[in-house]
Protein backbone atom coordinates (compact mmCIF):
# COMPACT_ATOMS: atom_id res chain seq x y z
CA UNK A 1 0.00 0.00 0.00
CA UNK A 2 3.02 2.31 0.05
CA UNK A 3 3.23 5.42 -2.43
CA UNK A 4 6.83 5.36 -3.93
CA UNK A 5 8.07 8.47 -5.65
CA UNK A 6 10.19 7.51 -9.00
CA UNK A 7 13.48 9.44 -8.59
CA UNK A 8 13.08 11.96 -11.69
CA UNK A 9 16.39 13.54 -10.62
CA UNK A 10 19.28 13.33 -7.96
CA UNK A 11 18.01 14.45 -4.82
CA UNK A 12 19.20 18.37 -3.96
CA UNK A 13 22.34 17.40 -1.23
CA UNK A 14 20.37 18.38 2.30
CA UNK A 15 17.85 15.81 1.33
CA UNK A 16 20.82 13.33 0.41
CA UNK A 17 22.46 14.11 3.49
CA UNK A 18 19.20 13.20 5.41
CA UNK A 19 18.29 9.69 3.61
CA UNK A 20 22.11 8.76 4.22
CA UNK A 21 22.17 9.83 8.35
CA UNK A 22 18.35 7.59 8.44
CA UNK A 23 19.96 4.43 7.16
CA UNK A 24 17.07 1.94 7.91
CA UNK A 25 14.95 4.12 9.80
CA UNK A 26 12.05 6.18 9.37
CA UNK A 27 10.57 9.22 9.43
CA UNK A 28 7.02 9.38 11.96
CA UNK A 29 4.55 12.20 11.66
CA UNK A 30 2.74 12.24 14.48
CA UNK A 31 0.29 14.50 16.05
CA UNK A 32 -3.63 15.67 15.99
CA UNK A 33 -6.00 14.77 13.27
CA UNK A 34 -6.28 17.61 10.81
CA UNK A 35 -2.42 18.71 11.38
CA UNK A 36 -1.56 17.86 8.04
CA UNK A 37 0.26 14.53 8.66
CA UNK A 38 -0.83 13.30 5.63
CA UNK A 39 -0.44 16.02 3.32
CA UNK A 40 2.93 17.24 4.56
CA UNK A 41 3.92 13.31 4.66
CA UNK A 42 3.65 12.76 0.62
CA UNK A 43 5.40 16.04 -0.06
CA UNK A 44 8.49 15.08 2.83
CA UNK A 45 8.32 11.44 1.02
CA UNK A 46 8.41 12.60 -2.74
CA UNK A 47 11.32 15.29 -1.40
CA UNK A 48 13.63 12.78 -0.10
CA UNK A 49 12.57 9.77 -2.40
CA UNK A 50 11.07 7.41 -0.15
CA UNK A 51 7.69 5.38 -0.16
CA UNK A 52 4.97 7.25 1.89
CA UNK A 53 2.72 4.59 4.39
CA UNK A 54 -0.79 6.33 5.85
CA UNK A 55 -1.11 3.68 9.05
CA UNK A 56 -4.97 4.76 8.63
CA UNK A 57 -4.86 3.52 5.22
CA UNK A 58 -2.90 0.20 6.11
CA UNK A 59 -5.21 -0.19 9.35
CA UNK A 60 -8.35 -0.30 6.94
CA UNK A 61 -6.51 -2.67 4.34
CA UNK A 62 -5.75 -4.97 7.27
CA UNK A 63 -8.91 -4.86 8.99
CA UNK A 64 -10.93 -4.94 5.17
CA UNK A 65 -13.29 -2.49 6.76
CA UNK A 66 -13.26 1.30 7.29
CA UNK A 67 -11.79 2.94 10.74
CA UNK A 68 -15.38 4.58 11.92
CA UNK A 69 -16.53 0.55 11.21
CA UNK A 70 -14.36 -0.86 13.34
CA UNK A 71 -14.63 1.96 15.99
CA UNK A 72 -18.40 1.27 15.63
CA UNK A 73 -18.35 -2.93 15.78
CA UNK A 74 -15.41 -3.74 17.89
CA UNK A 75 -14.32 -0.35 19.83
CA UNK A 76 -11.48 2.03 20.26
CA UNK A 77 -9.37 -0.56 22.07
CA UNK A 78 -9.50 -3.71 19.58
CA UNK A 79 -8.54 -0.29 16.84
CA UNK A 80 -5.89 0.61 18.84
CA UNK A 81 -4.61 -3.18 19.35
CA UNK A 82 -4.47 -3.37 15.31
CA UNK A 83 -3.33 0.18 15.57
CA UNK A 84 0.04 -0.26 17.46
CA UNK A 85 0.42 -3.78 15.57
CA UNK A 86 0.28 -1.94 11.40
CA UNK A 87 3.05 0.72 12.60
CA UNK A 88 5.21 -1.93 14.05
CA UNK A 89 5.26 -3.77 10.73
CA UNK A 90 5.30 -0.30 8.69
CA UNK A 91 8.45 0.42 10.87
CA UNK A 92 10.17 -2.99 10.32
CA UNK A 93 9.53 -2.51 6.56
CA UNK A 94 12.67 0.09 6.33
CA UNK A 95 12.81 3.76 5.45
CA UNK A 96 9.63 5.29 5.02
CA UNK A 97 7.52 8.35 5.52
CA UNK A 98 5.18 7.34 7.72
CA UNK A 99 2.19 9.41 9.25
CA UNK A 100 0.08 8.09 11.87
CA UNK A 101 -2.85 8.80 13.60
CA UNK A 102 -3.82 11.48 16.13
CA UNK A 103 -3.80 8.69 19.03
CA UNK A 104 -1.40 6.31 17.49
CA UNK A 105 1.78 8.31 19.71
CA UNK A 106 -0.03 7.53 22.56
CA UNK A 107 0.67 4.35 23.44
CA UNK A 108 4.06 3.92 25.14
CA UNK A 109 4.74 0.15 23.18
CA UNK A 110 4.38 2.71 19.92
CA UNK A 111 6.40 5.49 20.78
CA UNK A 112 8.98 3.37 22.22
CA UNK A 113 9.17 1.66 18.96
CA UNK A 114 9.21 4.98 16.83
CA UNK A 115 12.20 5.88 19.03
CA UNK A 116 13.78 2.90 18.30
CA UNK A 117 13.26 2.69 14.44
CA UNK A 118 12.36 6.13 13.31
CA UNK A 119 12.60 9.88 13.38
CA UNK A 120 9.43 11.43 14.69
CA UNK A 121 8.08 14.79 14.08
CA UNK A 122 4.94 16.76 15.58
CA UNK A 123 3.13 19.03 13.14
CA UNK A 124 1.52 21.00 16.15
CA UNK A 125 -1.69 22.66 14.94
CA UNK A 126 -3.85 24.79 17.25
CA UNK A 127 -7.84 23.94 17.87
CA UNK A 128 -8.73 26.36 15.52
CA UNK A 129 -6.67 24.84 12.37
CA UNK A 130 -7.76 21.49 13.59
CA UNK A 131 -11.48 22.73 13.58
CA UNK A 132 -11.02 24.37 10.33
CA UNK A 133 -9.55 21.52 8.59
CA UNK A 134 -11.84 18.86 9.89
CA UNK A 135 -15.52 20.06 10.53
CA UNK A 136 -16.17 18.77 7.19
CA UNK A 137 -15.71 15.52 7.56
CA UNK A 138 -17.71 12.90 9.00
CA UNK A 139 -15.59 10.15 9.44
CA UNK A 140 -13.67 11.20 12.69
CA UNK A 141 -14.66 9.10 15.24
CA UNK A 142 -14.04 10.60 18.00
CA UNK A 143 -15.07 13.86 16.85
CA UNK A 144 -18.72 12.36 16.80
CA UNK A 145 -19.87 14.38 19.62
CA UNK A 146 -22.40 17.41 21.02
CA UNK A 147 -19.33 19.61 20.72
CA UNK A 148 -16.52 18.51 18.39
CA UNK A 149 -14.43 22.06 19.55
CA UNK A 150 -15.06 21.00 22.91
CA UNK A 151 -13.36 17.02 22.01
CA UNK A 152 -10.78 18.43 20.13
CA UNK A 153 -9.48 20.92 22.80
CA UNK A 154 -9.85 18.26 25.63
CA UNK A 155 -8.03 15.84 23.54
CA UNK A 156 -5.15 18.42 22.93
CA UNK A 157 -4.96 18.77 26.34
CA UNK A 158 -4.48 15.01 27.01
CA UNK A 159 -2.38 14.64 23.64
CA UNK A 160 0.00 17.58 23.89
CA UNK A 161 2.42 16.38 26.50
CA UNK A 162 2.95 13.60 25.07
CA UNK A 163 3.58 14.89 21.35
CA UNK A 164 6.27 16.84 23.05
CA UNK A 165 8.47 14.01 23.73
CA UNK A 166 9.03 13.91 19.68
CA UNK A 167 12.52 14.18 18.53
CA UNK A 168 11.54 17.48 16.27
CA UNK A 169 8.44 19.67 16.38
CA UNK A 170 6.77 21.87 13.49
CA UNK A 171 4.06 24.10 13.39
CA UNK A 172 1.03 23.32 11.26
CA UNK A 173 -0.69 26.40 10.04
CA UNK A 174 -1.94 28.04 6.91
CA UNK A 175 0.68 28.47 4.99
CA UNK A 176 1.79 26.96 1.68
CA UNK A 177 2.43 23.15 2.19
CA UNK A 178 6.22 23.55 0.37
CA UNK A 179 7.00 25.97 3.21
CA UNK A 180 6.12 23.31 6.14
CA UNK A 181 7.91 20.81 4.08
CA UNK A 182 10.94 22.73 3.92
CA UNK A 183 10.55 23.77 7.49
CA UNK A 184 10.36 19.59 8.06
CA UNK A 185 13.61 19.28 5.70
CA UNK A 186 15.63 21.76 7.76
CA UNK A 187 14.98 20.18 10.99
CA UNK A 188 15.91 17.01 9.92
CA UNK A 189 19.17 18.27 8.74
CA UNK A 190 20.00 19.95 12.06
CA UNK A 191 19.31 16.71 14.24
CA UNK A 192 20.97 14.00 11.55
CA UNK A 193 23.45 15.52 9.96
CA UNK A 194 26.96 16.47 11.83
CA UNK A 195 27.31 20.18 11.45
CA UNK A 196 24.60 21.21 10.15
CA UNK A 197 23.13 24.66 11.49
CA UNK A 198 19.89 23.95 13.78
CA UNK A 199 16.40 25.34 12.09
CA UNK A 200 15.28 28.28 13.73
CA UNK A 201 11.88 27.93 14.92
CA UNK A 202 9.09 29.77 12.67
CA UNK A 203 5.69 31.00 14.84
CA UNK A 204 4.14 33.64 12.59
CA UNK A 205 2.05 32.93 9.70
Amino acid sequence: MSETVAPAQASAPQEADITSALARRSVVLVGMMGAGKSTIGRRLAARLRLPFLDADIEIEAAAGMSIPDIFETHGEPHFRDGEARVIARLLDSGPAVIATGGGAFMREETRNRIRDKAVSIWLKADVDVIMKRVRRRADRPLLQTEDPTATVSRLLEAREPVYRSADVTILSRDVPHDRIVDECIEALRARLCAGAPAAQPTTEG
